[in-house]
């Protein structure tokens, strides 16, 4: 029995009946189909696909967030609270390659999914005297696996100003500093927008 009152169900409700997702075919009703059976991680599953298919707003992530929680899923619930600032705030997707301990970079390998590290960033702006001006965005390593000095990893990127942002597009090289050395070089991949509204990206979407 589906409990009415359910994040997961809210959730659900969020996308039009008729939406699915093109490369595998699910959709809502199959999200339906495994809550009517209390298969609540399956469903948390599908609705995190389908929110990855079509972007979802900031109360989407939140409702999963909470499912999370009930189901004391903690990692899935800081990856959901993750997704929740990305809707609301706007992100980048990138590709990290960390500079070696030896080059000057970091000694130590940066955790996978935990958010906690927010270095300063080159994205291209200069201070009136021609300088570098660096900006702040929280980091999140995706994958299972720590990020060693000297590796590559897909990353997202939580800016601090998503505006001082916008002007990046992918295949620009920005670089990362945690004191002022370089401690690592990250190609974009995307720039992701936040979303507004249910279904709609801000203004500056392509």
């Amino acid at each position: 029995m589906v409990l009415q009152n359910s994040p997961l169900l809210k959730a659900a409700r969020l996308f039009p009946a008729d939406v699915r997702i093109k490369e595998t075919g699910i959709d809502v009703a199959d999200v339906l189909e495994y809550l009517k059976h209390d298969e609540w991680e399956l469903a948390l599953l599908l609705l995190e696909d389908l929110g990855d298919a079509h972007p979802q707003p900031p109360e989407f992530w939140s409702l999963l967030t909470d499912a999370a929680r009930l189901m004391w899923l903690m990692s899935d619930v800081a990856w959901y609270q993750w997704r929740h600032d990305e809707a609301h705030n706007g992100g980048i997707r990138a590709e990290l390659c960390l500079v070696l301990a030896e080059s000057g970079g970091r000694a130590t390998p940066i955790p996978p999914s935990s958010g906690i590290l927010r270095p300063m960033w080159d994205i291209g702006h200069l201070t009136p005297a021609g300088e570098p001006l660096l900006s702040i965005a929280r980091l999140w390593v995706e994958g299972p696996d720590p990020l060693e000095p000297g590796g590559c990893s897909p990353v997202r990127l939580l800016p601090l100003t998503f505006e001082h942002w916008q002007h990046l597009k992918p295949g620009d090289l920005i670089t990362m500093h945690e004191i002022r050395p370089l401690a690592g070089r990250a190609r974009v991949i995307e720039i992701m927008q936040p979303v507004t509204a249910h279904g709609q990206l801000g203004q500056q979407d392509k």
